[in-house]
């Protein structure tokens, strides 16, 4: 594996990104990239020096992966009312949204989802790293 100094919180929200905005890693430099609706992708402008394998996409989590998140951390909590109305706030229409709106009736459950979404996404960081045969410099 390739060490690469990586913000691997920059990476975590381009795994968890919810927007139109797509990431890319830069091969060389470490950096990562968003780019907008419109907006070339990097490197695509290049005159000169082009270097078709330098920017490496960074495909977000899907759906169904953000909500086996929500569903597994369900398992941890302690609060029976907030099991129940997080759960059925999966089930409907736009669960992503609907279980942060809900979340925000429990304080201490929001926190720990907070915590808890923390560890994930830097174990899928890390998980997304080493399946692309990188892993980041221990900077």
């Amino acid at each position: 594996m390739r060490p690469l100094t990586i913000d691997l919180h920059r990476l975590e929200y381009a795994l968890d990104n919810q927007d139109a905005s797509e990431h890319y890693l830069d091969l060389e430099s470490g950096n990562i990239r968003a780019v907008f609706p419109g907006d070339p992708a990097p490197g695509v402008n290049e005159k000169y020096d082009v270097q078709d394998d330098r920017y490496l996409h960074i495909e977000p989590l899907g759906l169904a992966q953000s909500i086996a998140m929500r569903e597994a951390f369900l398992f941890t909590l302690n609060d029976p009312n907030a099991h129940a109305l997080l759960s059925s706030a999966l089930q409907g229409r736009k669960p992503l949204r609907n279980f942060d709106f809900k979340l925000e009736d429990f304080p201490q459950a929001r926190q720990a989802w907070l915590d808890y979404q923390t560890v994930q996404l830097r174990e899928y960081a890390i998980t997304w790293l080493q399946e692309n045969g990188l892993e980041a410099s221990k900077r």
